[in-house]
């Protein structure tokens, strides 16, 4: 058999590569006919205008990349933008980047993350990728579609950015980008006709509502409050959601805190070893302690108060006329709550008690925060005292603290010692009066000359508050009562906490101060254009102080505006905080400042006793060197816990008040708008406080525009103005207990809603000529305010 021939393997031989030789042709000499032209090298203003054309920072590659820059042009490239950079022609940023000056710091498309959701209810976003040495700008989002849940906190959408005429910049969602962490609901599980188990969310900011699959319900029953975990998930279609926890019918009433304390995930159980070590705690002997136990120290408190963590006394300084030596003697939480303990571990987790209008969650176990911690009348207490003594000015001259032992005279209210002070005494503080009460207000006299005299900010901001009856349901709602038996405790502790911090400050051994630092010049500016159309001037020198704002403050006392004014004037402020850098109190107008009187409510307390003790050699349960090192991280954490209990406390009050205003439905009710938004007004209730929304959709027919700067709403066609302040008639259209939330429909406003006395708002025309969509003048002859018209809104 024949095999076919082999092949000879192809012989490889060298490619002959031809050698190309460069040719430098001078600038001036002419090309030769078909040769290709070299690019010119880009002018000043060429690069300019480039610059201005990208949405986002450049490099010097892609500048040279554009203008065809090569070889030894690209030095000349990095001197002439170093020249630009120098007079101001570009901006250098971070990573060798630059772009046109002023211009976008933002591109078109960005991610964003909602960082906060601000008082007014729109989501506030940052970037998640932030290169610039500067803090990123805040991004107001337009509100969601229909049929979309509102944005929350820690959301990441792709969206697109818009930069305003004002400068401030507005991002619209076009894609979530979810499904990527887990979820926590509380609300109310539901059963459809079809059997189907959803969870409809107490989160009045969130419009979906969540499936559960049957496996997943946790035996949870149509209407009852539950806690879900809504798991997360890559991909598409409904995530799984989990009931993991139940808390009864939340058609009961006593269900209305229970949504606010678990909405904001606050603790409500103590750990086992916590409560064993609270229930084996016994009461403090003598020992090395000062026996406080002969004077007649008193507390004073709200009749509601369930834990007493302070008594005061004060008698005239015998050797300085018109002084006075006052004691503020303050439950020893540091002798039951070692440092690393159980008890401390749940304490700091907490960070803080919450109190509601029908319960409690304490910082401490009852067996501390309600027994031997609580300075109960007629029973032995460890305390640290402070010894204060001031002058006839109420100037601080000196101080010490001791650890004692005490026993409180009488448990008296605010109202008994007002009374008692306005000479209608009861049975309790008859036999005190003289030799008890009276002394307090002396030296409360003396330290309101001293507050004076510092010229500290004085806010007056109505607390609600909210009456229960014996079913639990809204019983009466009124405003707590200002009396000078509140402000006689709030200086004896100011003084007190001043002492504190002095005491450690000047020993310099690190604590933890409560700091107010001063407004941001920005926001002082922005109130300062909001308060000159109502003839207040607001000097702002080198150095703000708060006897400025106070200044603007007794100007609008007893005026229209005042409740305008005094809450804006709040937002202008400063949020204060634990830290261990002392900035000082603003507000107070104090250099030094630090929280010394509850400690079985406040944790920052805790830690300022046991700096004491430490400093002072009053034990051996004072600060460690642990403690003190974790400062600043034990500062942010108790700064956290306390604006989530203030956030929660207002929830429950605000759903409190919807259930109150759930069953008067259509009622018309005074009020006043209490803030102003894109999409619609806020109004607060005279008699109640409640806030409600009402949506721009309600009011009279127009294109309304959002004045930022005067907190108002401008109608384009008809001149209405719906400006912060101003009084106005509130129907009750919507009250939803779940959420909180309340909706108003505006009653007479056909012509708008100014303050009284104010002047018209400055700029041009606002009419001006009609959008597409909108009608250009009045149906049928209608008067602009005849009635409702049916039309676009934004």
């Amino acid at each position: 058999m024949n095999e076919p021939p082999t092949r000879k393997p192809p012989v490889r031989r060298p490619i002959k590569r031809k050698k190309v030789v460069k040719t430098v042709v001078p600038a001036k000499t002419p090309l030769g006919k078909g040769k290709k032209a070299a690019k010119p090298f880009p002018t000043r203003e060429q690069i300019a205008e480039f610059l201005k054309s990208r949405d986002d920072t450049v490099g010097k590659r892609e500048i040279a990349r554009a203008f065809h820059i090569t070889g030894d042009d690209r030095v000349r490239l990095k001197e002439l933008l170093q020249d630009m950079a120098e007079e101001g022609q570009l901006e250098k940023r971070r990573g060798r980047r630059m772009r046109a000056p002023g211009a976008a710091a933002l591109p078109n498309v960005a991610v964003l993350r909602i960082v906060a959701i601000d008082s007014d209810g729109e989501a506030l976003a940052q970037p998640v990728r932030w290169e610039e040495d500067e803090p990123p700008p805040r991004i107001s989002m337009a509100a969601e579609g229909r049929g979309q849940g509102a944005l929350a906190v820690g959301d990441r959408v792709l969206a697109r950015l818009q930069q305003d005429e004002d400068g401030s910049w507005t991002g619209r969602t076009m894609r979530r980008l979810e499904n990527q962490t887990d979820v926590r609901v509380v609300g109310v599980f539901r059963r459809g006709r079809d059997g189907q188990g959803r969870i409809v969310p107490a989160d009045k900011r969130a419009r979906d509502t969540w499936p559960v699959r049957e496996g997943d319900t946790g035996g949870a029953k149509d209407g009852d409050l539950v806690e879900a975990l809504v798991e997360a998930s890559d991909r598409l279609g409904p995530r799984r959601t989990v009931v993991t926890a139940r808390y009864g019918d939340a058609e009961d009433p006593r269900s209305i805190s229970l949504i606010a304390i678990h909405a904001a995930g606050i603790p409500t159980d103590f750990r086992p070893k916590a409560l064993a070590q609270a229930e084996a705690a016994e009461p403090a002997a003598l020992g090395n302690r000062v026996d406080l136990r002969l004077i007649p120290l008193v507390t004073i408190d709200g009749a509601d108060a369930r834990d007493f963590d302070d008594a005061v006394w004060a008698e005239p300084d015998p050797d300085h006329p018109g002084g006075w030596h006052l004691i503020v003697a303050i439950a020893d939480v540091a002798h039951y709550v070692p440092p690393g303990s159980p008890l401390d571990r749940d304490a700091f987790e907490r960070g803080n008690s919450c109190y509601f209008p029908d319960r409690v969650v304490p910082m401490l176990p009852e067996a501390l925060s309600n027994g031997l911690c609580s300075l109960r009348p007629d029973e032995d207490r460890a305390c640290l005292a402070a010894d204060l003594w001031i002058d006839q000015h109420g100037q601080l001259k000196r101080h010490r603290f001791r650890r004692g032992l005490m026993r409180s005279s009488a448990r008296l209210t605010y109202e008994q010692v007002q009374a008692a002070r306005d000479g209608q005494p009861d049975e309790t503080t008859g036999p005190l009066l003289e030799p008890v009460i009276a002394p307090l207000y002396g030296a409360y006299q003396a330290l309101l000359a001293a507050r004076d005299k510092r010229g500290t900010l004085e806010l007056d901001l109505p607390e609600r508050k909210v009456q229960l009856g014996e079913d639990g349901r809204v019983a009466s709602i009124g405003v707590r009562p200002r009396l000078d038996s509140h402000k006689l405790i709030e200086e004896f502790m100011i003084a007190a906490n001043v002492a504190a911090a002095e005491t450690l400050s000047d020993k310099s051994l690190p604590a933890l101060y409560r700091v107010h630092d001063q407004p941001d010049r920005a926001r002082v500016e922005a109130l300062k254009e909001f308060l000159e159309p109502l003839g207040y001037t607001l000097s702002l020198g080198q150095v703000m102080r708060p006897r400025v704002f106070g200044q603007v403050l007794a100007r609008a006392q007893g005026r229209p505006e005042e409740p305008m004014v005094n809450e804006m004037v709040l937002r202008a402020q400063a949020q204060a905080v634990y830290s261990p850098d002392n900035l000082g109190h603003f507000g107070l107008a104090l250099p030094r400042y630090a929280h010394f009187t509850s400690p079985i409510r406040r944790y920052a307390d805790l830690t300022v006793h046991r700096g004491l003790i430490r400093l002072l050699g009053l034990g051996k349960d004072g600060a460690t060197e642990e403690e003190l090192s974790r400062l600043e991280e034990i500062g942010t954490h108790i700064s956290v816990t306390e604006r989530r209990a203030a956030q929660a406390e207002r929830d429950a009050v605000d759903r409190y008040l919807a259930s109150w205003l759930s069953d008067r439905i259509g009622a018309i009710l005074p009020g006043r708008i209490g803030g102003v938004a894109k999409f619609g007004l806020f109004v607060k209730l005279d008699e109640s406080g409640a806030d409600g929304l009402v949506p721009i959709s309600t009011l009279p027919d127009d294109y309304y525009d959002h004045d930022e700067a005067a907190h108002a709403l401008v109608g384009r066609r008809w001149n209405r103005v719906f400006r912060l302040g101003a009084r106005v008639r509130a129907r009750v259209t919507e009250a939803d207990p779940l959420t909180g939330s309340t909706v108003f429909a505006l009653v007479d406003a056909g012509h708008g809603a100014d303050v009284e006395g104010l002047p018209p708002l400055p700029g041009p025309d606002r009419r001006g000529p009609p959008r597409i969509g909108m009608r250009s003048g009045p149906r049928s002859g209608r008067k602009p305010g005849s009635g409702p018209l049916r039309g676009p809104r934004r």
